[in-house]
């Protein structure tokens, strides 16, 4: 079962985040999509989903990906969309210090131009260093980034926290970054 709730987990982050349109699902202005419209549509596609096997992914994926609506008739992405949807998120106070996982092969562009979203709608942030490197280790030899987010929201720019407990920012130029174990 754990490899099932594992592709479907990966079904959903595709349609959620980045390609509704792929099966011909339509997310409203916030994200959310219809659990039975999810349903119908995956199956046109191939993919078999009900709803006690979304329930079941929804409350065991361990990084919270995804929630379902307080009545469970939609769903939708905490966060990570590669597509425009506005998830209602308040402006928040970040805590002094974030951190950012990331491969080394990525470090020197990163320390330069500092973080943007590459593709996604904000840059992702962990309030702890040992998420950053879990992230970082996805892909590659993994780096953890110090971000200086006191500094930064004293400076202006805005921090967001998803449902699902991520820092999420537009942008981190490079003069609030720092290698952990190294300084600059």
């Amino acid at each position: 079962m754990a490899s099932r709730s594992i592709r479907v987990s990966k079904f959903l982050s595709l349609v959620l985040r980045h390609a509704p349109g792929s099966i011909g699902l339509t997310l409203d202005e916030g994200g959310w999509a219809s659990v039975e419209e999810l349903i119908a549509c995956a199956g046109r596609h191939g993919t078999r989903l009900d709803r006690e096997l979304i329930v079941e992914v929804v409350a065991s994926n361990d990084k919270q990906r995804f929630r379902l609506s307080d009545d469970g008739l939609r769903i939708r992405a905490s966060q990570g969309h590669s597509i425009a949807v506005d998830l209602g998120l308040e402006p928040v106070t970040p805590p002094e210090v974030l951190y950012h996982g990331t491969a080394r092969r990525f470090l020197e562009a990163i320390l330069r131009e500092g973080l943007r979203p590459s593709g996604r709608q904000h840059v992702h942030l962990s309030g702890d260093e040992e998420t950053a490197v879990a992230v970082g280790r996805r892909h590659g030899s993994p780096v953890v980034l110090r971000v200086a987010a006191g500094r930064m929201a004293a400076d202006g720019l805005v921090f967001y926290r998803s449902d699902n407990g991520v820092w999420l920012t537009d942008r981190v130029p490079s003069a609030y970054l720092e290698e952990l174990g190294r300084e600059r």
